[in-house]
C-alpha cells in the first residue's frame, strides 16, 4: 500500500509541474492577447464564443467522459490485462468522435440563433457582436472535434498511471494559441531579440486559428504514450459490451452533471453580457487567475488519485480507500485557505502591470478574482469530493449535488449581481462551489462506515490564513512607496507565502505521503 499511496504523490507532483508551466505559459498568452485588444468588444466575442465548443468539449471527452472512463478502464486493465483495456478504448473513443463531430454540425448551423436567443449565449451584445460571435464559435468547433480524440487519449493514459505526456498536452495547446497571438492575430509582426516575426493580420479570427492549432499540438504529444503501451486502433463500437455499457451507465448521469456546470458559465457571461464593456472579459480574467492556484493545487492532487482510488474500490480496500479522502481534504483545506488570502492581498500590482489595466479596470478585475478565491478551498476539495464517488462508479450523487449547485447559483447570481455587478457573480460561484463540496463530504462519511475527519484542519488552515493575508498587505503597504506596482505585489506575496509555512508544514509532509 506504501507504493500506491507514494505513487499518488509522485503523480501529483508530476502533473502540478506541468500544470504550473501551463499556468505561466497561459498567463503569458492572455498578457499578449489583453495587449492587442484591450477589454474591448472583440475580445468580449471571442471569450464568449469558446462558452458552446468548451461544453461540447467537456461534455463528450473532457470531464464528462474522462471521469466515467477511467474507473472502467482502470477495472478492465487491474482484472483483465492491457489488450482488453485497449479494445475498450477503441470503441469508446469511436463513440466520442462520431458524437462530437454530429452535435458540432448542429451547433454550426444554429449557432446564430444560439448568440441572439434571450436565454442564450450573448443577448446582450449589439447585432455586429452576436454575429461575430457566432462566426468564431463555428470556427472553434474545429478544435472541439480533434479534442474528442485527443481527451479520450489523455483520460486512457492516465489509466496506464501514466501522467508526463497528458500534463505536457495542456502546455502546447497554450503554445498553439500563442503563435496565434503573437503572428496570426496582428498587423504589425513581433520582433523577439534579432528574430522578427511576420504578421497575417486575421485579428480575432487569429485567436480560433492558434486554438485550432493548439488542439492539434495537444493531440500529437500523447501519440508517443500510445505507441509505449502498443495501442492498437479498432474499428466498431459494439454498443453490446458489457465493458461499454458500464461506462454509457455512468456518463449519462455524468453528461448531465457537467451540463449543469457547463451552464454556470453560459448563465455568467448572459447576465455580464447586460453589464458594462469589459465584465465578461473581467470575469474571464479573474477566474483565470483563481484557476492558477486551483489547477496546481486541486485538479493536480485529484487527477492524480483517480485511477489509485479507482483500483483501491476495485479491490474493496474501503478503510484505505475512506484514510486517502481523508488526508487529501485535510491537506487540499490548510493549503488552500492561506493561498486564497495572500493572491486576494497582492494580485493588484500584477493585474495593473502585465495587462497595463486604468486603476477602474485593475480595481474591477481584482475584486471578481478576490470573488473567485473565497472559494478556493471548496472548489480544490470538491476535485477530491466528486472523485470519491466517480472511482466507485457512482455518477448519481455528484449529479445531484451539481444540480443544487446550479440552483444556488442562478439564485445568489442574480440577487448579488444587481448589488456588486460583476463581483457579485464571481461571489456566487464561490459560494455555490463550496455549498457543493460540503454537501458531498458530508454524504461521503456518512455512506463509508469509517472514523474519518474532514473538519479539524480548518482552525490551522484559517489561522495561517490571517497571518499570510495580514503579511502580504502590510508589506505592500510599507513597499508601494518605494518601487513599481509589479515589484512590490510579488514581494509582498513572497513575505506572505513564507509566512505562513510554519503553519503549513505538516500538511506540506502529509502530501509527500498521499
Amino acid at each position: 500500500m506504501k507504493i500506491r499511496l507514494s505513487q499518488i504523490a509522485k503523480n501529483s507532483a508530476i502533473v502540478a509541474a506541468f500544470f504550473l508551466i501551463d499556468k505561466v505559459i497561459g498567463f503569458l498568452r492572455q498578457i499578449i492577447i489583453v495587449r492587442q485588444f484591450g477589454l474591448s468588444k472583440e475580445l468580449d466575442a471571442f471569450n464568449v464564443a469558446n462558452n458552446l465548443p468548451d461544453m461540447l468539449f467537456a461534455l463528450i471527452s473532457g470531464g464528462a467522459l474522462a471521469m466515467a472512463f477511467i474507473p472502467v478502464l482502470t477495472q478492465t486493465l487491474t482484472l483483465e490485462g492491457r489488450e482488453s483495456a485497449w479494445r475498450l478504448f477503441s470503441r469508446i473513443a469511436n463513440l466520442a468522435f462520431i458524437v462530437t463531430a454530429g452535435l458540432a454540425i448542429i451547433i454550426a448551423l444554429l449557432s446564430d440563433k444560439l448568440v441572439i436567443w434571450q436565454i442564450g449565449i450573448a443577448p446582450g451584445f449589439e447585432r455586429p457582436q452576436q454575429m461575430l460571435v457566432a462566426e468564431l464559435m463555428r470556427l472553434n468547433l474545429i478544435a472541439t472535434v480533434i479534442f474528442s480524440i485527443s481527451g479520450l487519449v489523455l483520460a486512457g493514459l492516465q489509466a496506464n498511471q501514466h501522467f508526463i505526456l497528458p500534463a505536457a498536452a495542456p502546455v502546447l495547446y497554450n503554445l498553439g494559441q500563442i503563435f496565434g497571438a503573437l503572428v496570426l492575430s496582428p498587423t504589425e509582426g513581433y520582433r523577439i531579440g534579432s528574430i522578427q516575426l511576420p504578421a497575417f493580420g486575421m485579428g480575432v479570427y487569429g485567436l480560433v486559428y492558434g486554438v485550432i492549432i493548439g488542439a492539434v499540438f495537444h493531440l500529437l504529444i500523447q501519440v508517443p504514450g500510445l505507441i509505449k503501451y502498443r495501442y492498437h486502433w479498432q474499428p466498431g463500437i459494439h454498443l453490446e459490451d458489457k465493458a461499454v455499457r458500464q461506462v454509457l451507465t455512468i456518463l449519462g448521469p455524468r453528461l448531465v452533471t457537467m451540463v449543469f456546470i457547463q451552464l454556470i458559465f453560459i448563465v455568467r457571461d448572459n447576465i455580464a453580457s447586460r453589464l458594462s464593456t469589459g465584465s465578461v472579459s473581467a470575469l474571464t480574467y479573474g477566474w483565470m487567475f483563481f484557476q492558477f492556484p486551483e489547477t496546481f493545487i486541486g485538479t493536480a492532487i485529484g487527477t492524480a488519485m483517480l485511477p489509485s482510488l479507482a483500483e483501491l474500490a476495485a479491490k474493496k480496500e474501503w478503510e484505505e480507500f475512506a484514510r486517502t479522502i481523508e488526508r487529501a481534504v485535510q491537506t487540499l483545506i490548510v493549503l488552500t485557505l492561506p493561498v486564497a488570502f495572500v493572491l486576494g492581498s497582492g494580485l493588484g500590482g500584477v493585474i495593473s502591470t502585465a495587462f497595463k489595466f486604468t486603476p477602474e479596470q485593475t480595481d474591477l478585475v481584482l475584486w471578481v478574482t478576490r470573488g473567485y478565491l473565497l472559494g478556493l478551498a471548496g472548489q480544490c476539495v470538491l476535485e477530491v469530493a466528486v472523485r470519491s464517488f466517480y472511482s466507485q462508479k457512482d455518477a448519481i450523487t455528484p449529479l445531484w449535488a451539481a444540480g443544487l449547485n446550479l440552483i444556488i447559483f442562478l439564485g445568489l447570481a442574480v440577487g448579488l449581481t444587481s448589488l456588486l455587478g460583476a463581483v457579485g457573480i464571481s461571489l456566487a460561484d464561490c459560494l455555490a462551489y463550496t455549498s457543493e463540496a460540503v454537501i458531498l463530504l458530508w454524504v461521503f462519511k456518512k455512506r463509508i462506515h469509517q472514523n474519518i475527519s474532514f473538519s479539524s484542519s480548518i482552525p490551522r488552515g484559517l489561522a495561517a490564513a490571517l497571518i499570510g493575508g495580514l503579511v502580504t498587505t502590510i508589506s505592500l503597504l510599507l513597499l508601494q512607496d518605494y518601487t513599481r506596482p509589479l515589484f512590490a505585489s510579488l514581494i509582498a506575496l513572497v513575505l506572505g507565502g513564507v509566512a505562513t509555512l510554519p503553519l503549513l508544514w505538516k500538511e506540506m509532509k502529509q502530501l509527500t505521503r498521499l
